[in-house]
């Protein structure tokens, strides 16, 4: 059960209104890193949890929590596009919303929305739930949920140094706050995790099934060796399975890709001095194909 409560989280008023910011300000709330990505990412990760029971709160606490933040930024945006002001060099546009459309505000906030906020990007692409990550692997999708705070926050901290709007900066210094809480939340959480199990995901996995030759080689694959001084080139491996080896010169193992010839009814580009089986018209063969419709055998090509 959802409960909600009239009060913002914290105050969202800016000082006056500027319909380009708004424009700016949709891509935290609507975009792939925005406030209604991890308050989706973290409520599925919560209802679809199977472990112990202190995660699945935790995941439910902080997923309500960004439905207060999409709330927060919802009001601030119908509030900057309040009263959109006219651009002064356009003497044609004597209404202010439209001199505000000329001057560059997001022409969706008058057509669509009627100055309110909508779930998309600041260029206008609608949110889209592939955005999110639910695996049911805790690790896994921890490690997801650092690097969305860590893209959010920094999202964030760009727009607080794109305005002066001290009512703007006022609200977006508390969602900083709370991106950095919920940082080093999910690196408490990783840590803990790891602790329990090994750290390569997924830790269950028979390690003798993988080609462990490779397993913890750091192969240089473009020109110049100055990736050799890193940590991944050398030492013990984080899993504690073994140390890392840089390989200068990698070479291929495979074989020299050949593929055969399609049929003749695929119509793909025919190979000089070759024919495509079936190419003889009096052993043309028709293809047929399944039709779940009917659950009969269907011919879906003419005869020629």
């Amino acid at each position: 059960m959802f409960y909600h409560i009239k009060e913002l989280q914290y105050t969202a008023k800016p000082e006056k209104p500027d319909p380009i910011f708004a424009k700016k300000l949709q891509e935290v709330l609507g975009g792939q890193f925005g406030e209604i990505s991890v308050m989706m990412q973290y409520l599925f990760q919560g209802w679809n949890c199977r472990g112990e029971e202190k995660y699945r709160d935790m995941l439910l606490d902080i997923g309500t929590e960004e439905i207060g933040h999409v709330e927060m930024l919802a009001t601030m945006i119908a509030q900057l596009l309040d009263k959109a002001p006219v651009q002064d060099q356009e003497e044609a546009a004597k209404d202010p919303v439209i001199g505000a459309v000329l001057g560059g505000m997001n022409p969706q906030h008058v057509i669509v929305s009627g100055l309110g906020a909508t779930p998309t990007d600041s260029v206008g692409y609608p949110w889209n739930s592939r955005y999110i990550v639910s695996s049911g692997n805790l690790l896994a999708d921890f490690r997801s949920n650092l690097n969305a705070e860590s893209q959010g926050r920094l999202q964030v901290v760009r727009l607080y140094e794109s305005t002066t709007d001290p009512g703007v900066r006022d609200m977006l210094s508390f969602l900083i706050a709370r991106d950095t809480m919920h940082q080093n939340q999910w690196m408490a959480a990783i840590e803990e995790l790891e602790q329990k199990q090994k750290p390569i995901v997924p830790s269950t996995f028979p390690q003798e099934l993988e080609k462990q030759h490779v397993s913890h080689s750091f192969m240089n694959f473009s020109k110049g060796e100055e990736s050799a001084q890193g940590r991944w080139a050398s030492g013990p491996t984080f899993d504690g399975q073994g140390n890392f080896e840089y390989i200068a010169n990698p070479e291929a193992t495979g074989q020299v890709p050949k593929l055969d010839q399609a049929p003749a009814y695929i119509h793909n580009t025919p190979i000089p001095g070759e024919d495509a089986p079936g190419i003889d018209l009096a052993n043309y063969k028709q293809p047929i194909f399944k039709d779940y419709n009917d659950g009969h055998d269907s011919h879906h090509l003419n005869s020629h």
